[in-house]
């Protein structure tokens, strides 16, 4: 097979850079690389990206070995059709490494069309180490890099107005944009740029908060033959993921005529609040992953794929999200099914094996933040407990217990808290136990014994789940909640 470049692809003419990336990892290239594309094809963008590595180990010579290009693979389910798609990545016009060459990664300040930052570091990638200076080449964190970058690039244009650039942040903490823009704005203190810099940055460029979604399992290192039959080319940076891609980016009208992906077919949203989104997310697709985990591992699935489709616990799963979870979310009944429904296709990908005991880490924490506030706020809405969640807050502490019939469960949560429930199940009365994993304010911000009936029905809950097991005890469960 001839090695995948331009070359041989008849791809040699490429676009002019409008967008630098910093990372060079499987999401990106998934996700942002393809989206761009689409806005290639589709709206006319002609829009090429430098992909910067941020750390010193990384795939920048792989890229450049094939002049940018790589082959991604998209496969899901959608409205319960099965989808396979293939696609040839185009955009790239080159890696920089700016560790080993960073006058090249300087260069970049001074593209003339250069519009974009664009970023995936990892969440550990947005921080503030004191020790980074100007003058190092480079510095050490992602946002001392980027501050170098835009200082180069505000002193070789003379501040000019129409040179700031549109910084747009992917990595998955919340308020991504605000938290980089704080410390780019405290490098520029910390090293002297003056006010000038300070007033070209925050007047004249802007940061966008937003949240990702989409699967990407990667390079297919288990399946790579089937994949590489698919190609008259070889292509070491083949990539996968699921079709589902969401978008939601903070922004006004004026982003979205420099992002006109309405002319797309892309699920990205420029919204002015991206939080009802991340909600929406987290207490949906987040929230469902945690609430299914304890209970379905008790009835005895292993996969997330197992569960959705298991006639009691894909219905239970069901009925947590659209009669109880959505319920509690601001958003239109239609949007937020619709949503749920994507979600679900998604778990049902039979292309991703997704196994709950790899969900199942940290679950506590998990629960409170994901779980917890829908379960609250249902009460709060209908003055009654919601069933299934209700059921899965007393699965989440029997399986805490760490055994179930004989086998151990995968329980991964610190040690302290692994500790605590071996204490809290030496007790045979499911009322005391109920009381005491309720009561720890430490666990769940308050103290959940003062929940109206919320105690008495995780008692009743455990009591079944004992003695009848998962499906008949939740059966009697629901007669009695």
């Amino acid at each position: 097979m001839q090695p995948l470049n331009r070359k041989n692809t008849n791809l040699e003419s490429t676009p002019p850079i409008k967008i630098v990336q910093f990372g060079e990892g499987n999401f990106l290239r998934a996700f942002v690389d393809f989206a761009f594309q689409k806005l290639n094809q589709k709206a006319n963008f002609d829009a090429g990206i430098a992909v910067v590595q941020p750390i010193e180990k990384g795939l920048v010579k792989m890229l450049n070995e094939q002049d940018g290009l790589y082959t991604l693979f998209l496969k899901g389910i959608q409205k319960g059709k099965e989808i396979q798609h293939k696609e040839l990545i185009t955009n790239i016009v080159k890696g920089i490494d700016p560790y080993s060459n960073f006058k090249d990664y300087l260069s970049l300040a001074k593209e003339e069309e250069l519009q974009f930052i664009i970023s995936n570091t990892t969440e550990a990638g947005i921080a503030y180490v004191a020790t980074d200076t100007l003058d190092m080449q480079p510095p050490s964190s992602f946002p001392a890099k980027l501050t170098v970058l835009l200082y180069e690039r505000f002193k070789h244009f003379k501040g000019d107005a129409n040179k700031g650039l549109t910084i747009i942040p992917c990595e998955l903490i919340n308020y991504n944009s605000d938290t980089l823009k704080e410390i780019v704005l405290k490098y520029s203190d910390d090293w002297k740029l003056g006010q000038d810099f300070k007033t070209w940055l925050t007047t004249n460029s802007t940061f966008h908060n937003t949240l990702v979604d989409r699967i990407v399992p990667g390079y297919p290192k288990d399946e790579i033959e089937d994949y590489n039959a698919q190609l008259s080319y070889k292509d070491n940076l083949i990539v996968a993921a699921e079709t589902f891609l969401l978008w939601v980016i903070e922004g006004e009208d004026k982003l979205k005529e420099k992002l006109p992906f309405h002319k797309t077919d892309l699920d990205v949203k420029i919204v002015k609040d991206m939080q009802p989104y991340r909600t929406r997310k987290v207490r949906i697709l987040n929230g469902a992953h945690t609430s299914m985990v304890p209970f379905s591992l008790l009835y005895g699935n292993t996969t997330v794929k197992q569960t959705v489709d298991n006639a009691f616990t894909g219905k239970f799963v069901n009925d947590a999200i659209f009669n109880e979870i959505n319920h509690t979310l601001p958003m239109g009944k239609e949007e937020l099914d619709s949503f749920a429904e994507e979600v679900l296709d998604r778990f049902r990908n039979p292309f991703i094996i997704h196994n709950l005991s790899s969900i199942a880490l940290n679950s506590i924490s998990k629960f409170k933040v994901r779980v917890l506030p829908s379960l609250l706020e249902y009460i709060d809405i209908h003055k009654k407990l919601p069933t299934n969640l209700t059921f899965a807050f007393a699965a989440l502490i029997r399986f805490y217990k760490g055994t179930w019939k004989g086998a151990d469960l995968p329980v991964n949560d610190s040690a302290d808290i692994v500790e605590a429930f071996a204490q809290i199940w030496k007790s045979n009365n499911y009322l005391e136990i109920a009381k005491k994993t309720l009561s720890n304010t430490s666990y769940w911000g308050e103290d959940l014994t003062q929940v109206e009936n919320l105690t008495e029905a995780v008692a009743l809950a455990l009591e079944e789940i004992d003695a009848n097991g998962i499906e008949v005890g939740f059966a009697n469960y629901s007669k009695r909640f």
